[in-house]
Formats: structure tokens, sequence, C-alpha cells
């Protein structure tokens, strides 16, 4: 993908939201790091077949789009959910004689929704999605607001960025916290860009009410791929 103009973005970006889970299954919050880290909270099996799936259409993008192919990295939230859906795509590339590698970053973890809702039923999403439209900068109780989940993934974003150029990427991470990462990317690309811009401050610019309210707007479903791509005006999410 070319951007027009000076591009902010090095890399050819992949979404990815982790396959249907045994949390999703047995429809319990399971949001904490160390909960998220137990084999017993990982992938359903229709979670892995959700998994295999998405690489095989990442696949397809990259020949479709005529990216390189020698340089893939997957970058994964270590909850062992999404380390499972990193691994299967990896299988399946690896099967088609590519090499991609993973690195797992803890700044792409779940976003914890507190201590009161860790292992409690999916029900309670809704009441925390009320308070995210009334005001992203404050979170539920003990939880992570929308805002600081934004900080963390800009963080895991220009991580990225210093650490490989002209990659084809794919994050693996989950619903919320794929959600207000897009929501940052597409304010950062939707303003005009000039060869002295840096990432860094147009991805701060978002970290403001008005931009995080839209995060549900980027939703995902289970083992769905999304592909960042950049219209000449503003950027699209597909």
């Amino acid at each position: 993908m070319s951007l027009p103009g000076p591009s902010l973005l090095k890399n050819h970006y992949w979404f990815l939201r982790h396959g249907r889970s045994i949390p999703n299954e047995s429809g319990l919050i399971v949001s904490s790091l160390s909960n998220g880290l137990s084999p017993g909270y990982g992938l359903a099996a229709s979670g892995f077949i959700q998994a295999t799936s998405a690489g095989e259409l990442f696949l397809k993008n990259i020949q479709d789009s005529g990216i390189p192919a020698r340089n893939i990295k997957l970058f994964s939230s270590p909850f062992s959910r999404t380390r499972q859906t990193a691994e299967a795509v990896t299988a399946v590339l690896t099967q088609h004689k590519l090499h991609p590698t993973i690195e797992f970053l803890e700044d792409l973890r779940e976003r914890f929704f507190g201590s009161p809702l860790e292992l409690q039923s999916h029900d309670h999403y809704p009441e925390i999605w009320k308070i995210d439209a009334q005001d992203p900068m404050v979170g539920s109780e003990g939880g992570e607001s929308v805002a600081d989940v934004a900080i963390r993934v800009i963080r895991a974003l220009l991580r990225i960025e210093q650490e490989v150029n002209g990659h084809a990427v794919i994050i693996v991470s989950h619903g919320d916290t794929l959600q207000i990462l897009q929501t940052v990317i597409a304010h950062a690309l939707s303003g005009a860009v000039t060869e002295n811009d840096s990432l860094q401050s147009h991805l701060e610019e978002a970290i403001n009410p008005a931009v995080l309210q839209r995060h549900r707007s980027f939703a995902l479903e289970t083992g769905e791929l999304r592909r960042l791509t950049q219209s000449a005006a503003f950027p699209t999410v597909v």
C-alpha cells in the first residue's frame, strides 16, 4: 500500500482479532494479564479454524497486492488466545515456505475491565461501552479507560515502527484494544502530513474525548483480519 504524499507509517498493516476463545464460549470476561496467560482461557476449537482461515486470507492479500512476502512479522498480545491465533497464522505461512516471526508485546494485551468484572459475565460489556460513550477518559471501577489503552497501543505502534521497515505487519490482539488502535491510527492519518511531521505527535492528538468516543465503529468479529488502507483524503479500514 502506498500512501499519498509523505507517509507517517513505514509498514503495511493488518489487524487480527483472536479467534473464538473459551471465554467467548463461556461468556466470561477474561481481561487480567494473569488470567489471560492461562492455557485454560485459550482458543476454542472453532477459534483455531478461524485463525487458520485468517492466515490463508492474509496470504491471498499479499499475493494479490504484490507486497513482498520476504518480510512478514506478527506482533501479538501475550494472552493465550492471541498467542495461539498468531501461531496458527504463522503455521499457515510457514507451510507456504514463508518465514514470519512473532513478537509478543504486553502493550497489545486485552483492555483490563477491572477486578469487580473479572471472570464475570459478558453481559457487563454494554455497561462499559456506555461509560466509554459518556467519557472515554474514565474507565469502569478499577479498569482501564479508552484513553489508558490508547496510550499503550500508541507506545506499541511506535515500537513496531522503530523495529521494522517495509514489512507486512499483522497485529494480533483483542476487540477493544484493536478498536482503540484503529481509532488513533485513523485520526493520525486523516490530517495533512508534511515531511517534518512525526507519527507520535499525530497519534497523541487522538487522545481526546471526541476522537476516542468513536472506537466502537472499528469493531472486529473474532478471527477477523482487516487491512489498513488509505484513501486520498481519509483512511479507511476494510
